[in-house]
C-alpha cells in the first residue's frame, strides 16, 4: 500500500484534475472545511453527499474503571464529533 496523500499533495492533485490554480484550490478547500465545521457546530450535523456525514453527539456520564488500579471512576458527560461514512463511499472503496 502507498502512503496517504498530504494536504498539499491533495491540493496539487485537485489542481491538476480541475485545471484550477493551486492557490484557488487551497482557498476552496479551506472554505469547504470551515463550512463543515461551522454547520456541524450550529446544526449538529453536516452532510457531504457521496462522502459521509459529520455529526455532533452527546455522550452520557458513565462509570468506568482505571486500568492501572482497577478502581471505579465516574466519567463525565461530554460532546463528541463523529463521522459516518456514506453507503456510496463504502461501496466505491470496498
Amino acid at each position: 500500500m502507498r502512503k496517504p496523500m498530504t494536504k498539499s499533495q491533495m491540493i496539487a492533485h485537485l489542481s491538476e484534475k480541475s485545471g484550477m490554480s493551486k492557490k484557488d484550490v487551497a482557498a476552496f478547500w479551506d472554505m469547504l472545511v470551515m463550512s463543515v465545521y461551522e454547520e456541524t457546530r450550529e446544526a449538529g450535523q453536516c452532510t457531504l453527499p457521496g462522502i459521509g456525514k459529520m455529526v455532533k453527539q452527546q455522550r452520557k456520564a458513565r462509570m468506568g474503571r482505571n486500568p492501572a488500579t482497577g478502581e471505579s471512576i465516574q466519567i463525565p458527560a461530554k460532546t463528541v464529533c463523529k463521522f459516518r461514512v456514506a453507503k456510496q463511499a463504502k461501496e466505491a472503496i470496498l
